[in-house]
This record gives C-alpha cells, sequence and structure tokens, in this order.
C-alpha cells in the first residue's frame, strides 16, 4: 500500500516533469535554430565544436526541465515556509539576521551567477566574487522587507538607490564598473526568482490594507540592486587595473568518444560546484523546521525531490550551457568580429536577444505570478512581448557600444533616468514589475550564450575587454525597466478611456490590453 502511494506521488511528478521539459524545448529551440543557421551560413565552426553544442543543447532543454520542476517544487515551498516562520516572530532582530543569510544562501545557489564569475580569469577569486553578491542580495532583502512593512514607495527607494549607484561610479575603476552592473542582472534567475516572490507574498500578508498585494512585488528589483553596491565596493577594495576573462580551454574533439570525454571529465566540477551552492539553503530549511511549524511526511517527502531534481537539472543544465553554448558563443563572437562586415553583429545580437528571453525560466515564472495578481488584466502574451522588444534593444545597443566602444554610463545612465521618470507616471504595480522583470529578463541563457559571444566580438575587435566586453547582461537588465512601464502608462490611458465611457454610459468593449 506504501509502496502504491509512493509510486502514484512519483508518477505524478514525471508528467509534470514531461510537460517542463516540453516547455524548455520550445523555449530553448528559436536559440539553437538561430545559431545552427549562422553556423551553416556566416559563422562556420569545427566539427568538434558543433558535436559539443549539440549535446549541450539537449543537456540545456532537459536539464532546464528538471530544474525548473525543482525549483518551484522545492524553492517556493520553502521560501513561503521560511518567510511565515520568521514573520511569525514579530522581532525585528531576529527577522532581519533570518532574511539577510536567506538572501545570501539562494543567491550562492543561482546558476547565472557561477556562469559569470567562471568568466572571469582570476581578476576575482571565484568564491570572493560570488559571496560578494550574496552579501549585496542579502542585505536590500532586508531593505525590501522594510520597504514592505514601512509602506515606503519603491520608486523612492530605487531613485535613491541608482543616484547613490552612479557617484559610486565615480570611484571604482572604469572596467570593474561593467562587471557590477551584470552582477546585478544574473543574481536573480530560475533558484532565487520563485524563492523571492515567495517571500515577498508572505511579508506582505502582514499588512491588510489593499496596497498590500502590489507591494508584494518589487523585491526581486531591489535584491538587483546590492549587488551592483556591493560588486563596486569590491572594485574600490582590489582596484584592478585590467579585467580579464577565461579564454576557456582548447580542446580537440575528433570523435565521438573524446567528446564524452570531455563532458565526463567536467562534470565532477559542476557535481561539487552545485552541491556547495543548494547545501546552505537547504540546511537553512531544516533548521528552521527545528524551531518553526511541523510539515506533513507528503509535502516534507514532496521538497525532498524537489531538491533532488533542482541540483540534478541544475548540474546538467550548467555543464551543457559551459560546454556547448559557451565556445559557439564566443566562436560565433570572433567570426563577426574577424569579418570585414563586423557591424552585422548588431541586428544579429538583436535577433538573438528577442528569442533567449523567452528561454529564461525565471521570465515565465514571474510572468505567471503577474498574471495571477491582476486577475489577467496584464496578459501574458503583453508581457512576454513587451520584453522580447526591450531585450533586443539592449543585445543590439550591447553590440553597438562595443562596436564603437562607447563608455557605458554614456547608456546606462539616459536609460535608468528615463525609467526612473517613469514611476512618477505609471501605476505602483507596474514599476515594481518593470524592475522585478529587469532582473529576470537576464538570466543563464544570457549569461552563458550571449555573453560569451559579446566576449568573443571584443576579443576579436582588439577592445578593452573590461570596459567594453561585459556590459550586456546589465543591458538586458536595463531596457526591461522602459519597455514594462510604457506597457503600464498604455494600460493607463486605456482604463482612463474606458472610465469615463463607462460615466458617459456610451458602451466601449475595447480590451484594456490585446
Amino acid at each position: 500500500m506504501v509502496f502504491g502511494r509512493r509510486n502514484k506521488f512519483f508518477g505524478i511528478y514525471n508528467t509534470t516533469l514531461g510537460g517542463k521539459i516540453k516547455e524548455s524545448f520550445g523555449s530553448i529551440m528559436p536559440v539553437v535554430l538561430v545559431v545552427l543557421l549562422l553556423c551553416v551560413s556566416l559563422t562556420p565552426i569545427d566539427s568538434g565544436t558543433f558535436l559539443a553544442f549539440i549535446l549541450g543543447c539537449f543537456l540545456a532543454i532537459v536539464g532546464m526541465g528538471i530544474f525548473t520542476l525543482g525549483a518551484e517544487n522545492a524553492m517556493t515551498p520553502i521560501g513561503q515556509y521560511i518567510s511565515a516562520s520568521v514573520i511569525k516572530t514579530k522581532k525585528l532582530w531576529i527577522i532581519l539576521p533570518l532574511f539577510f543569510l536567506v538572501g545570501m544562501f539562494i543567491t550562492i545557489s543561482e546558476p547565472d551567477l557561477q556562469v559569470l564569475a567562471a568568466e572571469l580569469d582570476g581578476t576575482v577569486d571565484y568564491w570572493a566574487l560570488i559571496i560578494t553578491v550574496g552579501v549585496g542580495v542579502g542585505v536590500f532583502l532586508c531593505v525590501a522587507f522594510l520597504r514592505i512593512v514601512l509602506k515606503i514607495r519603491l520608486s523612492v527607494i530605487l531613485i535613491v538607490c541608482y543616484t547613490a549607484i552612479f557617484v559610486m561610479s565615480f570611484f571604482v575603476p572604469n572596467n570593474f564598473v561593467p562587471l557590477a552592473f551584470d552582477a546585478g542582472g544574473v543574481t536573480t534567475g530560475p533558484m532565487s526568482v520563485p524563492f523571492i516572490i515567495a517571500m515577498g507574498t508572505g511579508v506582505a500578508y502582514l499588512r491588510s490594507d489593499k496596497s498590500a498585494e502590489d507591494d508584494s512585488f518589487g523585491l526581486t528589483a531591489l535584491c538587483s540592486v546590492g549587488p551592483i553596491v556591493s560588486v563596486m565596493i569590491l572594485g574600490i577594495i582590489y582596484k584592478p587595473e585590467t579585467v580579464s576573462v577565461a579564454g576557456g580551454e582548447t580542446v580537440v574533439i575528433g570523435n565521438s568518444q573524446d567528446l564524452f570525454a570531455e563532458y565526463l571529465r567536467r562534470l565532477p566540477t559542476y557535481l561539487n560546484q552545485v552541491g556547495l551552492a543548494l547545501l546552505p539553503i537547504v540546511a537553512f530549511y531544516f533548521i528552521v523546521m527545528l524551531f518553526g511549524g511541523k510539515v506533513a511526511k507528503g509535502e516534507l517527502l514532496k521538497i525532498i525531490v524537489g531538491i533532488l531534481y533542482a541540483y540534478f537539472g541544475l548540474v546538467m543544465f550548467l555543464l551543457g550551457v559551459n560546454c556547448g553554448f559557451l565556445p559557439v558563443g564566443i566562436k560565433i563572437g570572433e567570426t563577426l568580429g574577424n569579418a570585414d562586415y563586423a557591424w552585422i553583429a548588431i541586428p544579429i545580437g538583436m535577433v538573438f536577444g528577442f528569442f533567449v528571453v523567452a528561454a529564461e525560466p525565471a521570465v515565465h515564472i514571474l510572468n505567471d505570478r503577474v498574471f495571477e495578481i491582476t486577475g489577467g488584466a496584464i496578459p501574458k502574451k503583453a508581457m512576454g512581448f513587451s520584453l522580447m522588444i526591450g531585450v533586443a534593444a539592449s543585445t543590439g545597443l550591447a553590440f553597438l557600444r562595443i562596436y564603437f566602444a562607447i563608455p557605458i554610463m554614456y547608456i546606462l545612465i539616459p536609460c535608468y533616468a528615463l525609467s526612473l521618470i517613469l514611476t512618477f507616471f505609471v501605476p505602483k504595480i507596474f514599476t515594481a514589475i518593470a524592475f522585478d522583470s529587469g532582473g529576470v529578463a537576464s538570466g543563464a541563457m544570457t549569461a552563458g550564450f550571449l555573453m560569451p559571444m559579446a566576449l568573443g566580438f571584443c576579443f576579436a575587435l582588439g577592445k578593452d575587454v573590461g570596459a567594453e566586453g561585459f556590459g550586456l547582461v546589465a543591458f538586458v537588465a536595463m531596457t526591461p525597466l522602459v519597455a514594462i512601464q510604457i506597457l503600464g502608462l498604455i494600460y493607463k490611458i486605456k482604463s482612463a478611456k474606458i472610465k469615463k465611457a463607462q460615466k458617459a454610459e456610451i458602451p466601449l468593449t475595447e480590451e484594456i490590453i490585446d
């Protein structure tokens, strides 16, 4: 009888897994098809790298599906349980330190951050960067908690934070500033987003006013600010003269045996990295469980299985991205940079940006949450298309900046200024959603494929990698702030027209957002 119940449980889990892998396939395949088209036309690559890419695609698709399912079934309930248990104490001296630890631990397990840290070649120690980013997220998760409880308008905090960041940038080495903004972009990915959203919902329940639900958004936005500040401080301490990146090992893959041998050789690295990354948050959950409320055996079993899914899915995904996508991204970028028509990287980057955002699992998680909270007033289609347009523009800007060696602040300051000005004209919920979207749009595919492509392009053009090569992730995290708030402005205008028509008793069947 017990065996029968367990078999039924895992059967349901595996049925859901099939749907997640299918969703992952639909998200990643457009990117794969564009890469394949380039490989047979403008940017031919050697057969060994091509075979590694094909195997990497398989691992990334299956790994993302397994990981997303595990994250949803483990990270979300863990986040809800921890936030409920911690908030129940109603003591700030307990809540704030625990929120800090949660923010740090969940960030350490983020795959996007690990991909970025692996790109640096001795400029900053791997774990020094990861822990620094974790501290930044932990501090600003506490700030986000206080904002909700004290009912402080999100736009006010964002204006203060970004003003401070731009002032700090004058004291940070120029070649370290793009890395700091990239760190803010990669922090909020598929591991942390469901966790942070669950905590935001839990904190909002402390308040009973009508705007509490709207304020459940914005945690992701503030958690993206923290790493920028902390990495800038790290840059002031390190004061690196140059920022170098790992060029990757030159591995000759002559046949299928060499291909699998290379993947197996690198497998233990990711098994260890992911294990060390997940261990703190899992241990923290079980420690809190000793002092918090009881968890039903069925729910606990579901969470344990979810943790295992997240672990093995993340290992597969990172293995596929680093061994398959990353080398191809570098090759494509280098080939385009060495071509007589190097400018073509700008429109090609825009095409990749348009499709890559659909491959980010954290984007789907946020879209579902927005649709649920707004009761369908903000359709997933409108959100998704706005993000795709925004990210396409950002990748085009990133390659344009590399091509003409434009200082990153010449683009970041005007765009952030525009996004902050818009906060005074759009509904509060759109401001929170927009800044949350900026964090989730720049995920593992951006860090594992688009960023290496930009670095390869920068290498080929002979530009300064630290000053011009990094920054693409920062741009991807920036443009949704404007795109989603413009969507909010349209929503506000159409809502006003509907209300006006209703007062005049004129029938109006136009939908708020198509």
